[in-house]
């Protein structure tokens, strides 16, 4: 059953590498798959969440960079993606400058809620994949969301830097947006063949308690490849143990962890 309200979720983490666009590519998929209809946000410059959906980002005639920073609207920017039902508003190298061009706007942490009002009745999850840094491109989608989801990797120094993102949503809950909260940990990069994935993944639950997702990610080689080929790896290679547990975190996301 569809939720009343759309669920907005910021998907954030300012360490580089940690699989945040993989999570957005898949998850979404998922979500999408389960029969909802789902808009992925890109707001990072290098347009991965929307290369890995199938967008071509060299030929955009419109992009969310023009959303920000010229007040075009959503609806002349989304495209359909390869997975039913699973929209993209996509980003390309255009919006490498936009963390700065927004400073001297009005409204400019607030620009991509604003816009995001013009649509997201249409949508029963939108996901908007973050930047690794917490500039404005980030606060933007803090200000815009409900919730965060953060991905953290089964490696050492995986809290390193979290604490830096909880303190800066925190700033954003107080100043800008009530309504944010972390609501979902997701542990991924998990090599059940090294005792440090274990230990990772119960520090993290000793500190995240029930936000923490019980399905794990875990490394796998079909989930690296799948953005070479412009689709998801749950679409693409549905019976790998990645996308069986990716699959399996989106059920979760949706009905939660019953």
């Amino acid at each position: 059953m569809n939720s009343p309200t759309p669920r907005i979720l910021a998907v954030a983490n300012q360490k580089g590498g940690v699989g945040k666009t993989t999570t957005v590519v898949n998850l979404s998929a998922s979500i999408a798959l389960l029969g909802h209809r789902v808009l992925v946000v890109d707001l990072d410059p290098q347009g991965n969440a929307s290369t890995g959906l199938g967008i071509n980002i060299r030929s955009l005639e419109h992009s969310v960079y023009d959303v920000l920073l010229h007040d075009t609207p959503i609806d002349d920017v989304l495209q359909s993606s390869a997975v039913k039902g699973l929209f993209v508003v996509p980003a390309n190298l255009d919006l490498a400058g936009a963390e700065i061009e927004l400073v001297p706007m009005m409204g400019r942490e607030t620009r991509l809620r604003k816009a995001l009002e013009q649509v997201v009745a249409d949508f029963d999850y939108v996901f908007i994949d973050c930047p690794p840094s917490l500039g404005l491109l980030t606060v933007n989608a803090l200000t815009a969301a409900q919730e965060v989801l953060v991905p953290v990797q089964c490696e050492y120094y995986a809290l390193e830097g979290l604490a830096q993102l909880l303190r800066n949503i925190e700033l954003v809950n107080k100043n800008l947006n009530p309504r944010l909260h972390v609501s979902t940990i997701l542990c991924q990069m998990y090599d059940s063949r090294t005792k440090l994935s274990a230990d990772v993944v119960s520090e993290v639950r000793e500190h995240f308690g029930d936000k923490v997702l019980r399905s794990v990610i875990p490394r796998n080689v079909k989930i690296a490849e799948s953005p070479s080929h412009g689709q998801p790896a749950v679409v693409l290679e549905p019976n790998s143990s990645g996308a069986k547990a990716y699959i399996a975190a989106a059920q979760e996301v949706v009905h939660g962890r019953a």
